[in-house]
């Protein structure tokens, strides 16, 4: 079955002028990959990894670009422009994502304008098109189920309240990281890994945006974290850095301080440059 606003893993069918008619083995449908993206060396049998969406005129093609996101998937899109249909956004295919008007929140409606960027969710609405919505809430499972303590799940910053930040959790659920658990830059729109905290009585997710057990980070890297958040994200320290500097700066030994860099630099909190380290944005 080949399936509208997602990847499919398609064989190549025939090749013909306007390009490469592809098929499932499971479905008699075919569709076409635009002859200016099939691959040169390609041959009937071939399998090839590819999108499809709807074209100009509704019909399914193939693309072997990648889009921002997926039907049932959250993303925060750029906004490309506005006319009476609705908002259009930047999802990266050659043809931008509606955003109906009746899919926008009141509130927002006066907020959107080119060169800002909206959360949405894309789905395939009655008829088949797809299309974004930024009414989460309606695509949201009411209770959450099936995670344990210390899951690792996908998020992507939705936004904050006065006891921390809303997050979507897995394209599914709404999950909160509160304050205590914020450190360094958290901003709207953003994806990254979280980890499942508790799981409440009422059946929402609390989420923690460290590894829980050995893995979390220990008070000297967060001491490192909060200092490099204070210098604007950048500090000239490393290998070359006196142990005098060091203890001064951290308490720590040079070798309690290489340490938890390391750990930090696993963890893909910060980079390590030849002049010092840099907090990862």
């Amino acid at each position: 079955m080949i399936l509208v606003g997602s990847l499919n893993s398609l064989r190549i069918l025939r090749l013909a002028g306007p390009g490469a008619f592809l098929g499932a083995p499971d479905s008699p449908q075919e569709v076409l990959l635009p002859g200016a993206q099939v691959p040169q060396d390609c041959k009937v049998g071939d399998e090839l990894e590819v999108f499809v969406y709807l074209d100009s005129e509704d019909r399914p093609v193939a693309t072997l670009q990648r889009p921002k996101a997926q039907v049932g998937e959250v993303a925060a899109l750029d906004i490309v422009s506005l006319n009476d249909a609705g908002v259009f956004l930047d999802w990266g295919l050659p043809k931008d994502l509606l955003l109906p008007y009746n899919e926008i929140p009141r509130e927002l409606r006066n907020t959107l304008e080119p060169g800002r960027f909206v959360l949405v969710i894309v789905f395939q609405d009655e008829s088949g098109r797809i299309a974004a919505s930024a009414r989460l809430d309606e695509f949201m499972e009411s209770e959450a189920g099936g995670f344990n303590e210390g899951d690792q799940v996908r998020i992507v910053v939705a936004n904050r309240t006065e006891l921390g930040v809303r997050v979507v959790v897995n394209d599914q659920y709404w999950g909160l990281v509160h304050n205590n658990e914020l450190f360094g830059t958290v901003r709207m729109g953003e994806c990254r890994d979280g980890w499942i905290k508790a799981l409440r009585s009422d059946r929402r997710l609390n989420i923690s945006l460290q590894p829980p057990g050995p893995a979390r980070i220990d008070p000297v890297a967060q001491k490192i974290l909060d200092r490099l958040a204070a210098e604007g994200g950048f500090m000239a320290i490393g290998d070359k850095t006196t142990p005098e500097l060091i203890y001064k700066l951290f308490g720590v030994s040079k070798k309690v301080f290489k340490q938890a860099i390391g750990g930090l630099f696993k963890a893909r909190r910060i980079v390590i440059e030849s002049g010092g380290i840099r907090l990862v944005k």
